[in-house]
């Protein structure tokens, strides 16, 4: 699998802008971060550009509009800063004049982290590439850039305009994690046999896109399901979960998922 990386350009006295997924676990009462392992697994490609003189803007989210772990990203700055060794500046906006105006003072070596970008309406939209890049967000950052650097390997299945409009504008390249992610990934998809897909959490919509993918290209023998995917698949095919469980599905909305989980277990179940 061949990509560009950072060992492939020359990001001194530029402006960079970068994705990161820094999307962590918040104590509902507090809002602290009970996890910062995203936060440090993003640290080492925002330290290097920084050591190589790029000024560095970083875009990021948290949590989904509604829920009760979206808010502003002024704590992960702090804890930013702890990661990469060296002051993360925290920006209460996105794209408004304030931080047209930070950016253009920006000096080599400094880190600005932008507020959440999921603030902007046109970022919960998933969209073609081409339509991204026109977005208000995009055509607003996009100028005031010069190398955009992708490396929010955890959300970039998602096709929204911090994802893949600036791609469309700008010279791209892959972030550490994004590197080391996407080599694991070829490996992955051209694995060893038997291979044994394991999947579970509470995404029970990227998990199914996931299993229709790697079964319905035999890439997997077999997948093992844990969490609210496994519980999505037991609904669907007829098992007891007791009416707690079933309550919890209903309350996350999944209905839907339960009917595609009855169509895969219909086309590739045992």
């Amino acid at each position: 699998m061949e990509f560009p990386t950072l060992d492939g350009v020359d990001v001194k006295g530029k402006t960079v802008l970068v994705r990161v997924d820094i999307n962590s676990p918040l104590d509902p009462n507090t809002g602290e971060i009970l996890d910062d392992t995203r936060i440090r697994e993003c640290a080492p490609t925002l330290k290097e550009l920084a050591h190589k003189g790029a000024k560095v803007v970083i875009m990021a989210h948290q949590g989904r509009p509604g829920d009760k772990d979206f808010t502003t990203l002024e704590k992960h700055a702090k804890k930013l800063t702890e990661a990469v060794g060296m002051g993360v500046i925290y920006l209460a906006d996105v794209f408004g004049p304030l931080v047209k105006s930070k950016i253009k003072l920006m000096h080599p070596g400094e880190i600005l982290l932008l507020d959440n970008v999921r603030l902007c309406a046109e970022e919960n939209l998933n969209r073609p590439m081409e339509e991204q890049a026109k977005t208000h967000f995009v055509r607003a950052l996009a100028p005031l850039v010069q190398l955009y650097v992708n490396d929010a390997f955890g959300a970039a299945h998602r096709s929204q305009p911090s994802l893949v409009g600036f791609s469309a504008l700008l010279p791209t390249y892959a972030g550490r994690l994004m590197e080391r992610e996407l080599k694991a990934l070829s490996r992955a998809l051209s694995p060893e046999r038997p291979c044994v897909y394991v999947l579970g959490g509470v995404k029970v919509d990227d998990s199914l896109d996931i299993i229709e993918n790697v079964l319905g290209k035999g890439i997997a023998d077999s997948v093992l399901t844990g969490g609210l995917v496994g519980q999505t698949f037991l609904a669907a095919s007829g098992r007891n979960l007791g009416g707690s469980n079933l309550e919890l599905l209903k309350q996350k909305g999944l209905e839907k998922e339960i009917k595609r989980a009855k169509r895969l277990l219909d086309a590739h179940g045992d």
